[in-house]
């Protein structure tokens, strides 16, 4: 499947199982969609994204050489359902070094924005989490960051996503303590 063919087809939500059936059996194609999503600046781009987000959930392997893409296209995605997906597909991922700097600083400023989608900032939330098992000594500022927007910005996802973020933080610092 060629860039032209996939795009006709995006054009269509009714092709999206058909697709996901197409790309899965053949994930060379994969490429064209990743080059779509990434790359294109219309709405088929965000049926890209999405499609990504649904093929990861059963292939998460296909995702793997595009994470370093993704994280990039973060510097310059306007786009809050395609910063959902992006988000989504980093929090579910292992998060090379190279990037924990920039993801960390991010999301901090993704999370903290009143300005974003709930889910792009719960996505933010669980990648600073997911940072902080990496790095421990970050535990106590994520925490502090999370309790601080469950407060200033209590919406539902907010709240439940970050009721258990923190009850891990909370549990995790102080069991650093006690040793």
């Amino acid at each position: 499947m060629n860039d032209k063919e996939l795009s006709e087809l995006l054009d269509s939500w009714e092709n999206i199982e058909i697709i996901a059936r197409q790309l899965s059996q053949n994930p060379k194609d994969f490429d064209v969609l990743m080059n779509i999503a990434l790359s294109h600046p219309e709405q088929r781009s965000w049926r890209a994204a999405y499609l990504a987000d649904k093929i990861h959930d059963d292939y998460p392997e296909c995702l793997q050489p595009y994470l370093h893409a993704i994280i990039k296209k973060l510097e310059t995605e306007n786009n809050a359902s395609k910063k959902r997906h992006w988000l989504k597909l980093i929090s579910m991922n292992k998060i090379e070094e190279t990037y924990m700097s920039f993801l960390f600083d991010y999301c901090i400023e993704t999370f903290t924005s009143g300005k974003e989608a709930v889910a792009v900032r719960v996505h933010a939330m669980q990648i600073l989490y997911n940072i902080s098992e990496t790095e421990p000594d970050f535990k106590p500022e994520v925490l502090e960051i999370i309790k601080n927007e469950m407060e200033q910005h209590p919406s539902a996802g907010i709240r439940s996503r970050g009721r258990k973020l923190t009850q891990k933080l909370s549990e995790q610092i102080q069991q650093k303590h006690i040793r």
